[in-house]
This record gives C-alpha cells, sequence and structure tokens, in this order.
C-alpha cells in the first residue's frame, strides 16, 4: 500500500474544517449545539486547582504535631492573604511568641496531626477555551468543550512555534520568492498575520512583536535567526506553547525556501480576511502541522477534497522532497518503479520519479516525500 506510510501536506482552497475544542478537564460548556459562534468566544470554561504550598508550621513553632490545633489562627477551609499570621505559639508569660505566616494567598486545605503540616492551596486558575474559528457548534461534549466546524481554506506548514492567534491576513510581498524586510512592515499591522516570501529574519519578527503583530508565515527561516528569535535552541518536540507574541510558520522548512506558488497565491486570494493560526508541530509519532484557516462566510455542505489521497501515491500527485539533495523542490510523481532500489546508503528502499517545475525528473526514496492535498 503506497500510502500507508506516506505523510501528506493540505493546501486546499475550500474545505470542511472540524476541531474539536475541549478543556483540561471537567467544567461547563457555553454554547449550544447549532450555534453560529466567533473565533473568539469562550465555549468553556472551568477552574484549574491552584498550587499546594505545604507549611511546617510545628516544626518552626517546636511543638508536636497534636499540639498544632490548638495554636492555629486558621481552620481548614479557611481564606488566608499572603504574610498572614496563620499561627503563634503562647510564647513565655505571653512574650517571645512564634509566628507562622501564610507564604501565599489561598485557603487552608488541610492541617495534618501526623506530619505537624499545614497545607495551603492558592485560588483556582480559571481556563477558558475559545472557539478559535468562526463556525457553528457541530456537538457538545458535555462538561467538557465542543467540536467545532467550518468552511473555509485551510493551509498546513512545514514546521510553527508559537500558540494560536486569530488575526487579520495581511500579504506584504509581491512574489513568492520575496524577502519579508523591514522596509515591509507599516504601523497598521496590529493584530494582524502577514505574510512574507522566501525568508524572515530575527530581527524582522521582532519588530513585528514591536508594532503588535500576532503572526507570521513564510517560506522558510534558519537555525540562527530562529534561536535569535526565541532566545534559545528548540529541542525535538512538539512546539506550540512557547509564549510569543508573534506565532511563527514555515510553509517550506529552514533554509531561504521560496513559498510554494500555490500556497501563496491561495493566501494572496484571502489577503485581508480574519484568519486563525496555530504554530504547533510535532515531527515524530502523531505529527501536528502548523496551520493557517480562512473561513468563509458561508458554511457550505462540500464534499471533503480528500478524494485524491484514497489511492495514495499514483501517477500526477503532488508532492513535496523533504531530504537532501532536493529538499523543499515540489513537482508531481511520473513513475513509482514496483522494484526495490539500492540508494547510496546500499540500502534497498522502493522509490519514485518526481518531476519538478523545472522539468527535471529525479529518483527519490518514497519515505522522502510527503504529499500535497490539493
Amino acid at each position: 500500500m503506497a500510502h500507508a506510510y506516506t505523510p501528506g501536506l493540505k493546501v486546499a482552497e475550500k474545505t470542511i474544517i472540524i476541531k474539536e475544542r475541549r478543556l483540561p478537564l471537567k467544567g461547563d460548556v457555553l454554547v449550544k449545539k447549532g450555534e453560529r459562534i466567533k473565533a473568539e468566544d469562550v465555549v468553556a470554561r472551568t477552574l484549574l486547582p491552584g498550587n499546594v504550598h505545604p507549611v511546617n508550621v510545628a516544626g518552626l513553632l517546636g511543638i508536636s504535631p497534636q499540639d498544632l490545633p490548638n495554636l492555629m489562627r486558621k481552620k481548614e477551609g479557611e481564606e488566608v492573604e499572603k504574610d498572614e499570621i496563620i499561627a503563634e505559639s503562647k510564647g513565655f508569660f505571653g512574650l517571645f511568641k512564634t509566628q507562622v505566616r501564610s507564604p501565599v494567598k489561598g485557603k487552608i486545605e488541610q492541617i495534618s496531626l501526623v506530619t505537624g503540616q499545614v497545607i495551603i492551596r492558592e485560588p483556582p486558575i480559571p481556563v477558558e477555551v475559545k472557539a478559535y474559528f468562526d463556525g457553528v457548534v457541530e456537538e457538545i461534549i458535555p462538561e467538557e468543550g465542543v467540536i467545532m466546524k467550518t468552511t473555509g481554506s485551510f493551509i498546513q506548514g512545514i514546521f510553527g512555534v508559537g500558540g494560536e492567534k486569530i488575526g487579520k491576513l495581511r500579504v506584504l510581498v509581491s512574489s513568492p520568492d520575496e524577502e519579508l524586510k523591514e522596509e515591509h512592515l507599516k504601523d497598521d499591522l496590529k493584530g494582524c498575520v502577514v505574510v512574507g516570501g522566501s525568508f524572515v529574519t530575527a530581527s524582522v519578527l521582532k519588530k513585528l512583536e514591536e508594532i503588535g503583530a500576532v503572526g507570521c508565515v513564510v517560506g522558510g527561516i534558519d537555525d540562527e535567526n530562529l534561536r535569535q528569535f526565541l532566545g534559545y535552541d528548540i529541542g525535538v518536540a512538539i512546539t506550540g506553547s512557547e509564549p510569543l507574541k508573534v506565532t511563527l510558520i514555515l510553509t517550506e522548512g529552514f533554509g531561504r525556501l521560496e513559498m510554494a506558488k500555490r500556497t501563496f497565491e491561495l493566501l494572496k486570494k484571502r489577503d485581508g480576511e480574519k484568519c486563525s493560526i496555530n504554530g504547533a508541530t510535532q515531527i515524530r509519532a502523531g505529527v501536528i502541522r502548523p496551520e493557517i484557516i480562512v473561513p468563509h462566510e458561508k458554511i457550505e455542505e462540500i464534499k471533503e477534497e480528500e478524494d485524491t489521497l484514497k489511492e495514495g501515491l499514483v501517477e500526477g500527485t503532488l508532492v513535496r522532497i523533504i531530504r537532501d539533495p532536493y529538499f523543499g523542490e515540489i513537482g508531481k510523481v511520473s513513475a513509482l518503479p514496483p522494484e526495490l532500489r539500492v540508494i547510496e546508503t546500499e540500502a534497498k528502499v522502493r522509490v519514485l520519479e518526481v518531476e519538478l517545475r523545472d522539468g527535471r525528473k529525479v529518483t527519490v526514496p518514497r519515505a522522502n516525500v510527503e504529499i500535497i492535498e490539493v
């Protein structure tokens, strides 16, 4: 089965987009099934238990744990402020008293007569889940969240950093091979997701942060500029939790890489419209791709644009090569030889022939390509 281990990268002008929006633990769902809502609307809310702070009150007072209740000023379940006295020794003739103060604001959760510790829990942390994109509530997950649905343009990238952002799509360059530079940036980009061409530098990304932009979509970046932007080397893990003001999405990969023409033209076509982006990326098991979603005003019942994948790799399938020496090249499958071939590493693998955009035909292992769904 040629398609069994072939990853796909989707670039679709119109497709059905369905996303699960779920709380980390049970809470309240705030919307109804069938309701049309905006990306910024909160669909579910809950409270995460606050952090726990154990205080060895018996040890600090120099008493046995059994004597602790007699010296506590606060009882279990009572609220306390930071630095408020929670326990006090009797002292000598009312003098030289030892006091224990709360290290945080919170609530006395437990007074242990075994260990002599007092457990103080900080106030609960409110957690809200937003819709993420304009659409319709398709299903309700009781006490946990919703399943959102919309019709729109959907583009997956190769790599990204930064979490979910919502903003206005702004294409700032005239061609997919043009580098995004400071001269392209204007003061009216606050709240926008900007689109460049082949490359972006750390200085431009930091300028976008100063302006107030929320996202940047470009073909590529090199590791040095990414390191300068993040402030550290990124490891091989899932991204998306970085506390960044600007979410960065690479459509092609690392280096100075021209954005795929189809991707650029689609983004240009939706220029000025509201979009949702997420830089979360995972390249190991359970692949997660960064994404750009541009909902249509009207949610249509259309057929999913996945028919091309049902047959897997076939002649004419659009693919991207994801290994050197043709890394980043896009072309169409021109042949699928059935026999195993010996490659440079002397391993025997299945290969395919790809006709690149400049007309060259190259032979690469099937594991070195990913399907571009169009």
